[in-house]
């Protein structure tokens, strides 16, 4: 990002690492074995093998410092390669979010509000471990069931959004029609098994919901989204199947690689 003009993309849409540790090159070579380190697997049913997820709880309050040094970095650089008016539309998770949020808040971007995704998850829900017969009727916490997405917004350069949206086709989202607007709560299954089976990162978006974000996030369906945190490619294959001109960066080798295979494959679904 640090290497990218002052105003040169018009929106940015990614799901970075949440909690940074979880993606460490330690954790993640033990993500890649399949056991140990913070990533857990979730119990099997249905003869489904479920998707390694993150142990958020884990944090503590200096693993929350580093997040909030992160993200108030990163949330700099948005605000400089984002044209004037151009969102960034960035994913968390309930319990990280309001540290997410707030530490981006610190560059300047507006805070627009939040794409609320409402999605089954095996996230949380769970029983006391090592007491689960002892304590059936009880769940630790929340099975989470909705996936907040910042939405944040640079400051527009000219005195109006219209005049905003004449010079540089930024400022809001897209409307879902002439009669309905664009709206913060979306339906979105997790990738389905062919996506991830085309790209199999335990972090994948699913193409309905990424396809539904990067459709509506340049307003006049003109200007470049970029994703800092490519990863699967499902932010790129989205724009793909669009037609959006879209780029990213990806620092892990072996993700980039299989990126590079799976955009062309799952733009083509």
């Amino acid at each position: 990002m640090a290497e990218r003009d002052e105003n040169s993309v018009h929106a940015i849409v990614t799901d970075p690492p949440y909690g940074l540790i979880e993606f460490d090159e330690r954790e993640h070579a033990k993500l890649r074995k399949g056991k140990g380190g913070v990533w857990r697997i979730p119990p099997s049913f249905d003869g489904s093998k479920r998707s390694p997820l993150p142990r958020f709880t884990v944090l503590t309050p200096a693993d929350r410092e580093r997040l909030t040094s992160f993200f108030a970095a990163f949330a700099f650089q948005a605000q400089r390669i984002l044209v004037p008016g151009g969102h960034l539309v960035i994913a968390s998770n309930p319990l990280v979010s309001s540290t997410t949020f707030a530490a981006i808040e610190t560059s300047g971007l507006e805070k627009r509000g939040e794409l609320i995704r409402i999605v089954k998850t095996l996230r949380g829900g769970d029983r006391p471990k090592g007491s689960e017969v002892e304590f059936a009727g009880v769940s630790v916490m929340p099975r989470s069931s909705w996936e907040p997405w910042g939405l944040f917004r640079k400051r527009i350069s000219e005195a109006t959004v219209a005049d905003n949206l004449r010079k540089w086709g930024t400022g809001g989202f897209k409307r879902l029609s002439a009669d309905e607007p664009f709206r913060d709560i979306v339906e979105a299954a997790p990738a389905r098994e062919i996506e991830r089976a085309i790209a199999p990162h335990p972090s994948i978006k699913p193409q309905k919901l990424m396809r539904h974000i990067v459709g509506h996030v340049l307003p006049l369906g003109k200007g470049v989204v970029y994703d800092p945190f490519a990863g699967s490619g499902s932010t790129l294959a989205a724009a793909a199947s669009l037609g959006v001109k879209a780029i990213g960066t990806e620092r892990d080798a072996l993700y980039f690689a299989m990126a590079a295979q799976a955009i062309p494959k799952l733009a083509a679904l």
